[in-house]
């Protein structure tokens, strides 16, 4: 978020307030999913990997949306990106936002890391599951750092494969990142369902966020699909 960003949210974000609500500003990366018109000299986008996505195709079913292949990041340029995501929310909190909400979700940046489908590094952020989930979690923590526990909730989506962003056991991934939130006492975790598997399709599914939801102690918070029997139906469930 740049100077001229800060200034041109600040009207918006304080007439929300000046009508009592509360303002989170979610803060993302695209990664692999974006085209060299949006990069630097029209460089390639980053990643954790060189493999590209496969091409999108919109609601509209005409417009398809080419990716290029990435450029897998170096070990040594990852601390940036994650100073990127530090100073992206001190900036949110310049403006006046009330917190921040880190996009863990659906085949962006952090999910590209947290997906055995979609990394291949080599290094301390690939191969296993700890080492996958290392991006986010310093992510989480210089976050945290800069604006306070209380300001900062994250989403994410274990169990889908937007943009060809898989994972191979999403359960024990979801799971991991429950329980390594604690340490962060951050104010919620949001979770994507299960049951949406792929952008706009909810698809009956057996796998549930109940363990997740036990494993984490702060506000847990889930998405996707629900209608107001099934949202009833989940908020009494143990």
């Amino acid at each position: 978020m740049t100077y001229e960003q800060v200034e041109a949210w600040k009207p918006v974000v304080s007439a929300v307030h000046a009508k009592g609500g509360i303002f989170f500003c979610q803060l993302w990366h695209t990664g692999r999913v974006s085209s060299k018109d949006f990069q630097p000299n029209g460089q390639a986008p980053i990643s954790c990997t060189d493999k590209p996505s496969k091409p999108l195709i919109c609601s509209d079913v005409r417009d398809v949306a080419q990716f290029p292949p990435p450029r897998r990041l170096r070990t040594d340029e990852i601390p940036q990106i994650v100073n990127d995501f530090r100073l992206a929310a001190r900036n949110a909190i310049e403006t006046g936002f009330d917190g921040v909400e880190i996009h863990g979700a659906h085949g962006y940046l952090i999910d590209q890391f947290m997906k055995d489908q979609v990394n291949d590094q080599t290094d301390q952020y690939g191969g296993s599951l700890e080492n996958r989930c290392r991006f986010a979690l310093e992510i989480v923590e210089a976050v945290v750092n800069e604006i306070g526990a209380d300001r900062v909730g994250i989403r994410l989506s274990p169990f889908a494969d937007y943009m060809d962003s898989g994972n191979s056991n999403p359960s024990a991934l979801g799971l991991y990142m429950a329980e390594s939130l604690n340490k962060y006492g951050i104010a919620y975790c949001h979770m994507v369902e299960p049951r949406m598997k792929t952008l706009g399709e909810k698809v009956e599914c057996p796998e549930s966020l109940i363990p997740m939801r036990k494993a984490f102690k702060g506000t847990f918070i889930v998405a996707g699909g629900y209608d107001r029997g099934d949202g009833n139906k989940a908020v009494l469930e143990d």
